[in-house]
């Protein structure tokens, strides 16, 4: 059996009326840049989410990027991140002039560790950037209180984490703005790069809206000088028909994860991932944790399985942070995990049939091993 690692064929398929209408309207409106599309999508996304202002723009890295330049963050300020994400969570504050600042994972949930959190604040600091990875809620309201009592601000980051939700609030919602990816693999994903920005806060989404545009709100009024990072028509005309599925698509991911835990409970080699309490995780990813992984995912791959690493190696120990100086030891939980987790399969139209062959797939080799 074939078990793909994600499969968005099968998605389109199950919508095929509904994408294609979408994509031939834009094309007979030729409504590629900016207008109704747009404006419908983010007009839809922010009343599903429950927020005030959802503002498209190219993907969701360039998020990160507008939110902290529009908060007035640059050169000779520091953010706080976690140590093991994609690495837009921390390219984009160098790319302000600030300075990344890494914090370890609690080692049961996999989010920045909030013990660590309030010793890495100094005062250069000038916001704090939670990643809910994987779709697990980081402790928002431990992170909140640090916050506000040293008054830095929340950017959320949101690109794996679609409706999840802390004690009844979503991902997004509780910092000043929130950042999303709609990159095709993501949990509602569009059919090339795209993201957006969410927040509560009217002066930022102006703010974040003008700087995405060129720093115009209205074409040839340039106020400020900005970028160029628009959702463009398609890309949001194709993320406004999918939208009325993901609520839907989200619980087949959460039965999905809870079908994998429920057969790999047994296998005492395998460490499934735990749900934070009071919490919705959404499990853009189902990431295990096992010892000989590379052996692990060649059987699997050889069994038809794929599946995938996020990620080989945490961030401070990139090259690209090299000049930070750190060493392994710096991040005990994430260096040692990162030799250990594995991404298995998981999207929405995922079945049973081949959950059990991946689950089987992962006894037998352990069977084998021992």
């Amino acid at each position: 059996m074939k078990v793909p690692f994600v499969d968005l064929y099968s998605q389109y398929q199950s919508i095929q009326s509904e994408i294609d209408s979408a994509i031939q309207t834009v094309i007979q409106e030729t409504a590629f840049i900016g207008g109704k599309h747009v404006e419908a999508f983010e007009s839809n996304f922010a009343s599903l989410y429950g927020v005030k202002h959802c503002i498209g723009v190219a993907n969701g890295t360039d998020s990160l990027y507008i939110i902290m330049k529009m908060l007035g963050i640059g050169p000779g300020d520091e953010v706080i991140t976690v140590a093991n994400s994609w690495i837009s969570s921390s390219e984009t504050i160098s790319q302000t002039g600030a300075k990344p600042v890494f914090v370890d994972i609690e080692p049961q949930y996999y989010t920045i560790d909030v013990a660590q959190l309030e010793a890495a604040i100094t005062s250069h600091t000038k916001a704090i950037i939670p990643v809910h990875l994987q779709g697990q809620m980081c402790d928002m309201d431990r992170i909140m209180a640090i916050a506000e009592k040293h008054q830095i601000p929340v950017i959320e980051d949101c690109a794996q984490s679609h409706f999840s939700e802390w004690k009844g609030k979503r991902a997004g919602t509780m910092g000043i703005a929130g950042s999303f990816s709609f990159y095709p693999g993501k949990n509602l994903g569009a059919y090339g790069d795209a993201g957006c920005i969410i927040t509560n806060s009217d002066e930022l989404a102006t703010k974040c809206k003008m700087y995405a545009r060129h720093g115009a709100l209205k074409k040839h009024q340039h106020e400020i000088e900005g970028i160029n990072s628009r959702l463009d028509g398609l890309q949001a005309a194709i993320l406004k028909a999918k939208l009325p599925h993901i609520l839907n698509w989200t619980d087949q991911r959460i039965a999905n994860a809870a079908l994998y835990s429920s057969l790999l409970k047994g296998n005492t080699n395998v460490i499934c991932p735990e749900v934070r309490p009071q919490t919705k995780h959404t499990f853009h990813l189902y990431v295990i944790r096992v010892s000989k992984r590379e052996a692990l995912m060649k059987f699997l791959k050889e069994n038809g399985v794929e599946t995938a690493i996020h990620y080989p190696e945490i961030l401070p120990l990139l090259p690209a942070y090299s000049y930070l100086n750190h060493q392994a030891s710096d991040f005990e939980i994430s260096s040692a995990y990162s030799s250990q987790i594995l991404s298995l399969p998981m999207f929405p139209e995922l079945t049973p049939d081949h959950i059990t062959h991946v689950v089987n797939t992962i006894n037998h080799f352990f069977e084998l091993a021992d």
